[in-house]
């Protein structure tokens, strides 16, 4: 019996779901705890692609549950058409995934109010995914966001509209076709509602295996990312059990995700992007293009600053490092290890974004390696200089790399003791 959770310990898309992926196999439970249809998680099995906007990555095993806490934010239209979309690929929802009523909805208000403030003058540009999730989670702090179970009383649903739309200043004309398709997505969402702080504690009590997945990085969690440029949840391990329900003394490992070089998707500071010819060699061999969004994605140097300061908030036990078989053909590979700010360097993340706009990255220059290690399963197989940048970065983030992935299939891993 164990319970792990799987953090992002950068600025998002490390590869989480490849790893929730390979973990699942031996999990009863995969739990969703915070987030909403914003995150993209793309596994490739068996060399077709699957990508997961609020389901949990662990649907595509057939015998596992899979559950939504109730610090998830639910656009209940956009979650059925992710389901249709799995079901038309042959995996099945019934009896195994379970939404807890407490989670947020998202309403077509949130996202009209999302892409309004995305583009309103003087207001400051976050890079969103214009998917109403910033609002939601700020109705809910208000106290005025309907929940999932609004979906299943149409007297509460209606009060709970009128005061969000009044709360906004909003047209109220649209109000009855909201409604009605809300409804209706309530009568076929209804089946899946259940007590998951409930379940995940038999679950436990009963010895089986639970796997958290997070959502985005822990560079962008609400409280300790590079704010404001940040999401609206909080992703990093405090996370887990204020999102699900779950008692934070039954963790038994946090394994941080970390990708082999530093993107970021959306506005906000990045010491260690890399504008040049360079950067745009690692986004076109990691194929560094948003699933969720399709836009490209901003890369860089591997910012050892950063990785050290999430692997020390979070807790981590052990590490997973992604897209290692990218960096392949590089003659020279630079980790920044500190950065120098306004004459001053330092080994410290700030807590001021603007200080890390202004960050010069301190490096250090390795040599690379040209051989393919795709095919590799054994990590005495890679190659020195692989195995040497490896090392490294264990030496300057202070955790044990347990898992390496050297491609986007499953088969694609490397696990060590």
């Amino acid at each position: 019996m164990s319970v792990t959770a799987v953090l992002g310990c950068l600025w998002g898309d490390e590869g989480k779901a490849k790893i929730v992926d390979a973990l699942a196999v031996k999990a009863d439970a995969i739990i969703r705890f915070q987030g909403g249809s914003n995150a993209g998680h793309t596994i490739i099995k068996d060399g077709e692609k699957f990508v997961f906007h609020l389901v949990p990555s662990g649907m595509l095993y057939p015998e596992k549950n899979c559950f939504l806490g109730a610090g998830t934010v639910i656009d209940p239209i956009m979650l059925l058409q992710e389901m249709d979309e799995l079901r038309s690929r042959g995996l099945s929802f019934e009896g195994r995934f379970f939404i807890d009523p407490r989670a947020t909805l998202v309403l077509p208000l949130h996202k009209e109010l999302d892409s309004s403030r995305e583009d309103s003058v003087g207001q400051t540009k976050i890079g969103t995914t214009r998917r109403g999730i910033g609002p939601t989670y700020a109705d809910r702090a208000s106290r005025i966001a309907p929940q999932i179970i609004d979906l299943t009383n149409p007297v509460q649903l209606r009060a709970r509209l009128e005061r969000i739309y009044a709360f906004h200043k909003k047209d109220t004309q649209d109000i009855d076709n909201v409604i009605t398709e809300l409804l209706a997505a309530g009568e076929r969402l209804k089946p899946y509602f259940a007590q998951v702080p409930y379940l995940l504690d038999r679950f436990h009590s009963e010895g089986r295996e639970l796997l958290f997945e997070g959502a985005q990085g822990t560079l962008l969690d609400v409280g300790f990312g590079t704010y404001p440029f940040v999401t609206s949840s909080y992703t990093s391990a405090g996370g887990i059990s204020a999102g699900s329900g779950f008692a934070p003394n039954k963790i038994d490992r946090i394994l941080g995700v970390y990708k082999a070089y530093t993107t970021r998707v959306g506005e906000g500071p990045f010491p260690t992007e890399l504008n040049n010819e360079t950067g745009n060699r690692i986004r076109e061999q990691g194929h560094e293009y948003g699933a969720s969004t399709g836009r490209p994605r901003r890369c860089g140097w591997f910012d050892a600053v950063a990785a050290r300061f999430t692997a020390m908030i979070n807790g981590l036990t052990d590490g997973a490092i992604t897209l290692l078989d990218v960096l392949s053909g590089f003659d020279k590979i630079k980790i920044c290890i500190g950065y120098c700010i306004e004459g001053i360097s330092t080994r410290e993340m700030p807590f001021n974004a603007e200080d890390l706009e202004h960050a010069e990255p301190i490096y250090i220059e390795m040599d690379g390696w040209r051989e393919d290690i795709s095919t590799i399963r054994e990590y005495d197989q890679l190659p020195e200089n692989t195995k040497k940048y490896i090392a490294k970065l264990e030496e300057v983030i202070g955790i044990r790399f347990t898992v390496i992935s050297v491609g986007p299939d499953r088969k694609q891993t490397i696990y060590r003791t």
